[in-house]
């Protein structure tokens, strides 16, 4: 019988829910995924981005050169020297829904807030929330509790310099065991100082500056010993864009509209790269191939827009057309600046308009030696019944968004889209069995993958199981369409689980560097012992603690008393599928593979996986004496 629930469709059925409760309860369309923070697009970062962006703002201006922001405990603190909140609106900024300066065109013509949510968001998701604003010797301070006003005193008198301090806490109950890693903060903070040249921002003690915006982020993001020519930087009216070559595989783009890291592009993007394509056809007068013209490519494009339009509220894509109302469209605009500026840049620097051309020749020498094999190992992958042998495959595909869909829940599930790289029959039974079939997929690899340094991408092709992979993976033609958010390298905590490791890392560094400097490879952590009280009767529930190191263990020991039972876990496929379900899910630990300014690409990979130089050897020897000394104690 059906439930009669189901037909019982009157007024009681019909809820309001305040902006908190609604913020609380679909959190992914405010700010996206709610992750760890392994991830720079995790909500706790974009929590701080919504409160930083209004400091910004008010700097773009021309009210305040400097930013104060330290992250302790957990505890967030952002200090801006602009104008301060109104403050008789000081409260309604923080609490009311579409209550904001930015409606105000004029005021805030190009900025990237979120139209009167940011901070609403951020106040709902924090378990404290402070809002402190100085205004001409007056202040006004307000304190919530997950967006629960409990403390509103009066103005009071301050010897405060003008501007507003926002202090909050990540509410535990939303983001689960999450940190902060300094590496993405740190580059949060860059980006908005390239953008925004003057700019001072502190963050716990340390200083940020530039003085010459996107060429400081290129000089910043390569190795200037592997570019084919100095880095190209040309700045207009609402358009600043810097472009060189290396010798990576690829294409590297930074893109950014009104000061937000557009992290999937975009049109100010897609118009970028067709622009530059006909500005080097035209230059050279020679219809090279678009693929060769842009290999190899590493580049910066920010963009100012009046009243930009996003494809989501995390505002990762520009979808505006125009640049103006009633102004040129953004394609139009950005391909005729580069058709006069960057032009007449070649013309005048001929020698880097040498060196560009022999790039683009190579890339097309190489491109035209690989057709071939390409063509039979694309004929392999089909006849290799990839989806059936090598790919348990995930329901969703985040290219894939239908018709009338709701696009913030669609780009919810794209960042949660995960592939799990595994070796061995049981490991990939055991992920298989135990993961959400939604947005986890399992790749199986078969024996130890290939030690690919220093050979050319000639061998993704010839080696069924590189090439297996990249068609897994869906990057056969490029970065853009990559179908899982998330590349997540699952091996033992062994010795030969950290050799595999190594040559997949060795694989995407080399081939794919792109993928890991966009933040989508990451290293899956498994607890290394299970600690459990001892069963028997009278001794109530079975208490279960995983470890994922010695200190955790040994406090596992205390915590349970007694001597309970101590098992190490030698290999994924020694945990059960209804285990791993645990170290998987929402409490699934990742460690992302983050590539710091000072790592160039080849040098750390003839480190590591070059011939046997002496540091090379002290550096094996090391860590598998740790290794050893952990097997040993059990």
């Amino acid at each position: 019988m059906a439930d009669k629930d189901l037909f019982d469709y009157n007024e009681d059925s019909i809820k309001s829910l305040d902006w908190k409760e609604h913020i609380r309860l679909r959190p992914g369309m405010y700010i996206g995924k709610l992750g760890d923070g392994s991830s720079p697009d995790d909500g706790i970062y974009v929590l701080l981005k919504e409160v930083i962006d209004n400091a910004i703002d008010e700097h773009t201006m021309g009210f305040g050169r400097q930013i104060n922001i330290t992250i302790e405990n957990k505890v967030v603190s952002v200090r801006d020297f602009g104008r301060g909140i109104p403050l008789g609106k000081v409260v309604d900024v923080v609490s009311k829904i579409n209550t904001g300066a930015k409606y105000d065109s004029k005021a805030f013509q190009k900025s990237v807030g979120l139209n009167g949510v940011g901070t609403k968001a951020v106040n709902a998701l924090s378990q404290y929330f402070k809002v402190s604003s100085f205004r001409d010797g007056k202040g006004k301070v307000a304190e919530f509790e997950r967006g629960v006003l409990f403390n509103n005193p009066k103005e009071q008198k301050t010897t405060e310099l003008n501007g507003t301090e926002i202090i909050f806490t990540p509410d535990e109950k939303i983001f689960r065991n999450y940190r902060f890693l300094n590496e993405f903060l740190e580059n949060q903070f860059l980006n908005y100082c390239y953008l925004n040249a003057g700019l001072v921002i502190n963050f716990n003690g340390k200083r940020f500056v530039s003085k010459n915006g996107l060429l400081d982020l290129l000089e910043r993001k390569t190795n200037q010993d592997e570019l084919r020519y100095p880095i190209i930087h040309l700045k207009g009216e609402d358009i600043e864009v810097a472009i060189t070559h290396n010798d990576q595989y690829g294409e590297e783009y930074y893109s950014f509209v009104n000061g937000q890291f557009t992290t999937q592009g975009g049109t100010h993007l897609s118009g970028f790269r067709e622009g530059f394509v006909k500005t080097i056809r035209d230059f050279y007068k020679k219809d090279y191939d678009y693929a060769d013209i842009r290999g190899s490519i590493c580049a910066a494009i920010s963009l100012r827009v009046q009243e930009p339009v996003f494809e989501s509220q995390t505002k990762t894509k520009l979808g505006s057309t125009l640049m103006y109302e009633k102004g040129p469209a953004v394609k139009t605009f950005i391909s005729d600046f580069l058709g006069k500026e960057l032009n007449n840049y070649l013309h005048k620097n001929p020698e880097t308009a040498d060196a560009l051309k022999k790039r683009i020749e190579q890339s097309e020498r190489e491109r035209k030696d690989l057709a071939g094999i390409k063509k039979l190992a694309n004929e392999r992958a089909k006849k290799a019944n990839l989806h059936n042998k090598k790919l348990r495959d995930c329901r969703y595909h985040f290219n894939e968004i239908s018709e009338g869909k709701n696009k913030d829940e669609e780009n919810e599930k794209r960042l949660e889209s995960t592939l799990f790289i595994t070796e061995g029959d049981s490991a990939s039974g055991s992920i298989t069995k135990s993961r959400n079939v939604e947005t986890q997929a399992v790749f199986s690899l078969r024996g130890k993958p290939l030690n690919c340094f220093g050979l050319t991408k000639k061998i993704v092709y010839e080696n069924e199981e590189f090439n297996l992979l990249q068609h897994a993976l869906n990057i056969e033609g490029g970065y853009d369409d990559l179908r899982y958010n998330k590349i997540v390298i699952a091996t033992d905590a062994d010795v030969d689980g950290m050799h595999i490791r190594l040559l997949l890392m060795t694989f995407f560094l080399q081939f794919f560097p792109d993928l890991v400097k966009n933040g989508h490879l990451f290293i899956l952590e498994t607890p290394l012992f299970r600690v459990r009280t001892m069963p028997g009767k009278g001794k109530g529930i079975q208490e279960t603690i995983y470890c994922y190191d010695e200190e955790e263990k040994r406090k596992a020991i205390e915590k349970l008393g007694g001597k309970p039972e101590i098992t190490r876990f030698k290999g994924l496929g020694e945990i059960s599928p209804e285990e791993f379900g645990k170290f998987i899910g929402e409490d699934m630990r990742l460690q992302p593979v983050i590539l710091l300014p000072e790592m160039h690409i080849q040098q750390m990979l003839e480190y590591y996986m070059g011939k046997n130089t002496p540091q090379r050897q002290e550096f094996i020897i090391e860590n598998l004496r740790v290794e050893m000394d952990l097997v040993e104690e059990e």
